[in-house]
């Protein structure tokens, strides 16, 4: 029986391989904000909302 082991090496160029790097920490970023701004958006509204809803609950005497 014949067996074999092959490798391939291949190399990317550092300036390359960095600028895509760069580009994908950017897109990762821009999706973080873009989470976070929405979590905001929906705590402000939740924290009016919590407010709202304890002034209709108080009794008056």
């Amino acid at each position: 029986m014949l067996t074999a082991c092959v490798t391939i090496n291949i190399y990317f160029p550092a300036a390359a391989a960095e600028k895509v790097v760069d580009k994908i920490i950017d897109e990762v970023w821009q999706e973080d904000d873009k989470v976070n701004n929405g979590d905001r958006k929906k705590s402000e509204s939740d924290t009016h909302d919590d407010k709202t809803n304890s002034k209709l609950n108080q009794t008056k005497p």
